[in-house]
């Protein structure tokens, strides 16, 4: 494609319009949907858009046709039942944690959560106790390691329920098995965010799902790893240690009232496919894994994250589908990483972070795709390098971005104490009274009723200054927060 058509994709005009541009373009889709725009030979949604008429069933109230589905959806996963998402794998998180804790309660949550996990805990007014991944040489989160799972439950005799996100954004896996055995001797829910791991379950070149490591409650997004549209998701339950009444309640609660059908439409066809056609499109998925994992080791400078340089107390285990591209000796930066890859390349990555970037992969992909990948590193590769590669980027691992948080109350408390505005350099030593995300994943840097400390403000000021995306402040210009009135 050329410049010129790049740039007039960057003009303001009718989002459909763009779209449509955008879809005729060469840019090649290393980033979720899962589906990578492909044609699946679809209905039009406008002729199967449709509300709860005769014969179509209710999905909160599913007594037919929905009902049968989400039995073939908990057939498939293995699960005792299962409900579809058409809010994504938000409102099943929400709805989860909701009902598998009393209002109030203590929740133990990994700290690299999504912020619908933060947002469950502020809307039950919950207590949160953070469990800390370890860190990887590469520079990203690592497993929870289930030991520290349970020296919290020992420390903490007031916890009801533990929530793990596995796999991470990274496609970092913890060992669950472990943590459900060790949380299940408490008699506790064990909720696990699969978000990025709907695929796990048809190829035993992945790891293991939660589903089969004894998870109380498993929530997975379709969309991410598989050919679904947006906001496709499932929640999956396997147990009877939370009511499932009040699993219901709750998604009633924070799911539409009126649920696309061209979504749960989406959904059905999705599974039928995976259990019509999964083992053939895995195998074939897997082996352009595997040739592009090989290859990449002839990567002089660039390097590609791999579970076998880590110990199972580090990384337990990884999705390999998730590629994880660190500037490595080039000199670059993730960002100038990412924009080569793009501009020059026309390939669109999923991230981009201060020293790496990250490509998915799905079923959906192709061998070209592939091609186009390697060749575009390998250029990159023998075109970049420098003696003295040091950036002040690199200093922008998760270890100093996601540093140990300061909490002085609760999220719910903190939010409901009168507020200041204060300028970002003026708030260390005052307590949040907002998130702040780098976007994607989502995970905070901190949130409500946390301290801000002078790290993690010079955390943020350089995250800010390498370009990455900061979000969750009401500060169109990112420079102001508002804080606890002293």
């Amino acid at each position: 494609m050329s410049k010129n058509l790049f740039y007039t994709l960057q003009k303001s005009f009718f989002l459909d319009q763009k779209l449509i541009s955008y879809a005729k373009s060469d840019y090649y889709p290393f980033h979720m949907p899962g589906h990578k725009r492909a044609n699946l030979e679809f209905p039009n949604p406008y002729s199967i858009d449709i509300t709860e008429i005769d014969g179509f069933d209710n999905l909160h109230h599913a007594e037919g046709i929905l009902k049968e589905a989400q039995m073939r959806a908990a057939e498939i996963y293995g699960a005792k039942q299962t409900f579809y998402l058409i809010n994504g794998s938000t409102c099943g998180i929400l709805s989860a944690i909701s009902a598998a804790l009393p209002k109030k309660g203590t929740l133990l949550m990994s700290r690299n959560s999504h912020k619908a996990a933060y947002q469950a805990a502020y809307l039950r007014e919950l207590e949160t106790i953070y469990l800390l991944p370890t860190i990887t040489e590469f520079g990203i989160s690592g497993s929870i390691p289930p030991s520290y799972v349970a020296q919290a439950l020992e420390d903490f005799p007031q916890i009801k329920g533990v929530f793990i996100t596995s796999p991470t954004y990274d496609g970092v896996v913890s060992d669950i098995q472990k943590i459900a055995d060790i949380v299940h001797s408490y008699n506790l829910p064990l909720i696990v965010d699969e978000a990025h791991g709907a695929h796990f379950m048809f190829s035993k070149k992945f790891p293991v799902s939660a589903l089969s490591c004894g998870a109380d409650i498993v929530i997975q997004s379709l969309h991410k790893t598989l050919p679904c549209l947006t906001q496709c998701a499932l929640l999956h339950v396997n147990s009877k240690r939370v009511d499932i009444d009040l699993i219901k309640c709750f998604l009633d609660i924070y799911q539409t009232s009126s649920p696309s059908y061209i979504l749960m439409a989406s959904m059905e066809q999705c599974l039928r496919l995976l259990k019509e056609q999964g083992p053939k499109r895995m195998k074939e998925f897997t082996q352009l894994l595997n040739q592009f994992y090989q290859i990449a080791k002839n990567l002089k400078h660039l390097k590609i994250f791999e579970k076998s340089d880590y110990s199972q107390e580090i990384c337990f285990d990884q999705d390999y589908s998730k590629i994880l591209i660190s500037v490595g000796s080039t000199g670059l930066t993730g960002k100038e990483l990412y924009h080569t890859l793009l501009h020059k390349y026309h390939l669109q990555m999923e991230m981009l972070s201060g020293h790496y970037v990250t490509g998915l992969t799905s079923i959906m992909d192709t061998e070209l795709g592939f091609q186009k990948l390697f060749s575009a590193l390998q250029e990159i590769d023998r075109k970049n390098y420098k003696s003295d590669s040091s950036n002040p980027e690199k200093d922008l691992t998760t270890k100093n971005i996601y540093q140990i948080p300061k909490p002085n109350m609760s999220i719910s408390m903190a939010l409901e104490q009168t507020s200041e505005t204060l300028s970002l350099k003026a708030s260390t030593g005052h307590i949040s009274q907002e998130y702040i995300y780098l976007y994607p994943p989502g995970i905070p840097l901190i949130a409500p009723g946390e301290v801000l400390t002078g790290n993690l403000l010079r955390t943020i000021s350089q995250c800010q200054e390498q370009g990455l995306s900061i979000v969750g402040l009401s500060d169109k210009e990112k420079k102001r927060i508002k804080v606890v009135k002293i």
